[in-house]
């Protein structure tokens, strides 16, 4: 969206806050921004990363506490650093970029915290996937559950000559599946090893609002999800060629 509106000479500068923040910590400048982060600390303000990739800050801006709740305000303003819940990251210019939302944080049976979101969004914006809930809480590997763009998938299967498949058993094709192995394997070089989706399964079925595995702004209800489809998830993890850990830490495709 940022690059539409640059092409039609409408800048658009980010910032980034919280209504705790009042509501800034970190604001972008006219003369020097990037697509995809929300600037440095606005002064007298102090911005950084915790080892668990938590955005905190502290300064003027911060809130005295929440009104009457003193155990929120402890959990939130720890040694008079607020603590934000998302997750980012400052790239080589010092601007900080969003990545995730904490709570939304992956930690994999080796202890590797891993944001689902930016594999997401990567992976989504493959014209034949429509969503994408990357899972892996407790496991020794990253998977994911992927819903196919249907029109896009049927347009490729009417190339392939697989039309007089219904749309379920077309998910289930070995084409289909060699079609998203290559799309995972090329969007997956552009993250380190520990968290790229290792495995997937196709979901035919689109994930709605009305059925709940979608909030109303669209966003995933990541639970929802993983239990409704607890038995496909199982099914990667226990499958022969479930990828296992080696001694140095590193994934290899097991036989």
């Amino acid at each position: 969206m940022d690059h539409f509106f640059c092409g039609i000479g409408i800048s658009i500068i980010e910032g980034y806050g919280l209504t705790e923040t009042s509501p800034v910590m970190t604001i972008g400048h006219p003369d020097f921004f990037k697509f995809g982060t929300v600037g440095k600390a606005i002064p007298g303000v102090e911005v950084k990363i915790q080892p668990d990739g938590e955005i905190v800050c502290r300064g003027h801006n911060v809130m005295q506490g929440y009104y009457k709740n003193e155990e929120a305000t402890n959990e939130a303003i720890i040694d008079g650093w607020f603590h934000s819940g998302d997750i980012g990251e400052f790239d080589e210019d010092g601007l900080l970029r969003i990545t995730d939302r904490k709570k939304s944080l992956i930690v994999t049976s080796g202890g590797k915290n891993v944001a689902p979101q930016p594999m997401e969004v990567s992976l989504t914006s493959n014209k034949y996937i429509e969503q994408c809930n990357v899972v892996g809480d407790d496991r020794n590997f990253i998977s994911a559950l992927i819903v196919p763009n249907k029109e896009n998938l049927l347009a490729w299967a009417e190339e392939k000559g697989l039309s007089g498949l219904d749309y379920n058993a077309l998910c289930a094709h070995e084409l289909a599946y060699d079609l998203f192995d290559a799309i995972v394997k090329d969007t997956m070089t552009n993250f380190s090893r520990y968290e790229s989706v290792r495995k997937f399964t196709l979901i035919a079925d689109e994930w709605t609002v009305d059925r709940g595995e979608l909030t109303p702004k669209m966003s995933i209800k990541r639970k929802v999800v993983v239990e409704k489809h607890k038995a496909e998830i199982d099914a990667m993890y226990n499958s022969p060629n479930t990828p296992v850990t080696s001694s140095d830490d590193e994934l290899q495709l097991g036989g």
